[in-house]
Parts: structure tokens; C-alpha cells; sequence
């Protein structure tokens, strides 16, 4: 199948390999034009570590081009990113059209189905609850190293009535490794990336700030792993208070990078001793703070204060980081403001992430 793939970065690279090795035919877009020049100039993609491949990729020189044509179109890109493709998307989709979110944001499929239900277009979005792949860019501009490929993915679909639709070209694109949720707003409670790198980030800030080369598996100590764990008992509580059932932190990293289960320090740990710890960020301007926070932590807080359960670690990180970086992280959030979800009910909330919604 032909995929258009929005984005250029490590894990839209990694996915161009993985889709090209399965012989199916991606077609790399990138929104700034600069992370694809030396593939449209007939350079070849090289993957290594995880997934190995070397060849020729498409890439398409606009987002029309990207879309045109497409079986189904992928979203992989930083969210801060996401609003930016979906408006740039908006008027090239198609009705029936399947549109993949990898990973999913801040509820941006409510924001594009929105958006597309003024045009009178429907489609399938299916959302995933993180990306298929780890790994690092690397300076050359034509390869990326893949670190490790999921075993488990959390996927659902907008809306909930094409869930097993989406699953199924999921799979066929991607290989049998997909999860069903409860639609929507299991999604938003599967993303562990936010919590995660809070503390991961906010008790190694030093490292970053200075550019040293840190090990990040390495340095998630026993006291880093215990204040995961608590941010996602709170992320836990939330979802159980919407009837929803959503994987541990233990249970992701377990899944995700292949350790035996035990504290988030141990696997941590194991997966360092194993050379898959991989590495921190080199520089506080990172996609931990500037991406995660504003998209993760901010969503999260906010359906902890819809459903009663106020995720006060998750808040606390969103202000100390604002405070660190002398900048308003939560106005950094382009989407959740065109969506007014503080304004529902649990119940409400509920439906509008199951229902396509009616034309505005």
C-alpha cells in the first residue's frame, strides 16, 4: 500500500524503513522541507539496530502530494508539530480516507475530526497509544538507528464503530502487535511518554542544561523510578474513575522493551546492562519539556479535574518546569483550546470521544 507519512523525524524515518521492508511504499513529507533533502535527491534510507534496511524512499515535496494517492495517511511527528500538519492536511483528505496518529496528543483527533466535519468529510482516525518504534536521527540526514520495536500498541478508533476497520489495516501495515482500548480516552490515559520523561527529565535537569552524555536508562535510580510510579498511580486513578482499563508503567515498559517485570528503577536498570537504556537529552530545549509537558502532563491534569481526581504530581511538574524554563508551558497547548473540554461532563466527554461528530 501506498502510505503518506507527515513528518521526518526519527520515528517517521523508522516507520518509512519498516513500512518499505514489508513492501509497502511510504512517502516521507516534511513540514520545514530540511529533514528529507538528501533522500529527494536520490540518497537512500538506511535503518540499523532493530530494524534493518537500506533503499530508496518517495518523498513527496508538499503535504498534497504526500496525501494524494495515499491508502492511508500517518501522522509521526513531535505533537507540538500536530496541529501544524493536521491544518496543512485538512484540505487534501478524503472521505473514508484512514488517518493513523502515532502517537496520539492532547486529543488531537477530536481537534482534526472537528475540523474535517466542517468540510463534510469523514474518515476513520485511529490512534495509538505510543509509536511503533524507539530509536535516534543521525547526522548524516539519510539514517536513523532503531532502538527497539513495540511489542504492544494501544490503538483505538474515531469513531468507536470503526474500531475493528482500524485495527485491521493497523496490523496488516504493521504486524499483529496492536491492542484494542476503549476508544478514545483510553488512548489519551495510554500515553506513558509524559509522565515518564517528568521524572525522568525533571531530577536529571542539570544533565541536560550542561550537554553531557547520559545514560537515561542508567539514571533512573530507585528514587526516579518511585516518582514514575506515583505519577502513574495518579494517571491510573483517573482512568479507573471513566471505567477504563489502561496498561501499568510496569506493564509498558515490560511490553515495550523487553525486561522482566519488576520497579521501574529495575528494568530500567536492566535494560542499561542490556545496552538498550539508550540516552538522555543533551540540552534543556527538549521535546521532554516542550513536547511533553504542554501535550502530556496538561491533558492529563485536565481530565483529572473533569473526573474528580486531580493529578497534583502531574500539575506540580507542569509549574516547576514553567518556573525552570521562565516559560508558560500550558499556552504552548494549540489544540486543547479549539476543543473546550473543561466545559464537560465525564459522561459528555465519554460520547464525544467515541462518536464522530456532526457537521459544524
Amino acid at each position: 500500500m501506498r502510505i503518506g507519512i507527515l513528518g521526518a523525524g526519527a520515528i517517521a524515518f523508522g516507520m518509512a524503513a519498516f513500512l518499505a521492508k514489508a513492501g509497502h511504499q511510504p512517502v516521507l513529507w516534511s513540514p520545514s522541507g530540511t529533514r528529507t533533502r538528501e533522500l529527494a535527491e536520490g540518497s537512500p534510507l538506511t535503518a540499523t539496530g532493530a530494524v534493518e534496511f537500506s533503499g530508496k524512499v518517495a518523498v513527496a515535496g508538499d503535504c498534497a502530494a504526500a496525501v494524494a494517492g495515499a491508502d492511508a495517511v500517518v501522522v509521526a511527528l513531535p505533537a507540538n508539530g500536530h496541529r501544524r500538519v493536521f491544518d496543512a492536511a485538512l484540505p487534501h483528505l478524503r472521505s473514508g480516507q484512514p488517518v493513523i496518529i502515532s502517537s496520539h496528543s492532547s486529543f488531537g483527533a477530536l481537534y482534526l475530526a472537528k475540523r474535517l466535519a466542517a468540510r463534510n468529510i469523514r474518515l476513520p482516525i485511529s490512534v495509538w497509544g505510543t509509536t511503533l518504534l524507539t530509536g535516534r536521527q543521525q547526522p548524516d540526514g539519510t539514517s536513523v538507528a532503531v532502538n527497539t520495536v513495540r511489542q504492544k500498541i494501544d490503538i483505538a478508533t474515531l469513531p468507536k464503530s470503526a474500531a475493528a476497520e482500524g485495527k485491521a489495516l493497523c496490523t496488516e501495515l504493521f504486524g499483529d502487535r496492536f491492542v484494542a482500548r476503549e476508544g478514545l480516552l483510553a488512548i489519551a490515559l495510554s500515553n506513558l511518554n509524559p509522565q515518564n520523561h517528568l521524572g525522568i527529565a525533571l531530577l536529571n535537569l542539570t544533565r541536560m542544561e550542561k550537554g553531557e552524555t547520559w545514560g537515561q536508562g542508567e539514571h533512573v535510580t530507585p528514587a526516579v523510578g518511585r516518582l514514575i510510579e506515583a505519577l502513574d498511580l495518579e494517571r491510573l486513578a483517573i482512568a479507573e474513575s471513566f471505567g477504563l482499563s489502561v496498561r501499568t508503567v510496569q506493564e509498558h515498559f515490560s511490553l515495550s522493551f523487553h525486561v522482566p517485570m519488576g520497579t521501574v528503577s529495575q528494568m530500567n536498570q536492566q535494560m542499561h546492562r542490556e545496552g538498550r537504556g539508550g540516552f538522555g537529552p543533551t540540552s534543556a530545549d527538549s521535546r521532554y519539556i516542550y513536547e511533553d509537558v504542554p501535550f502530556g502532563l496538561v491533558p492529563t491534569s485536565l481530565l483529572g479535574r473533569i473526573a474528580g481526581r486531580p493529578a497534583v504530581l502531574h500539575e506540580a511538574g507542569t509549574a516547576l518546569f514553567s518556573a525552570a524554563m521562565a516559560h508558560d508551558l500550558v499556552a504552548d497547548n494549540d489544540l486543547l483550546p479549539e476543543l473546550a473540554l473543561d466545559k464537560l461532563s465525564p459522561t459528555a466527554l465519554t460520547t464525544l470521544c467515541e462518536e464522530w461528530p456532526a457537521k459544524a
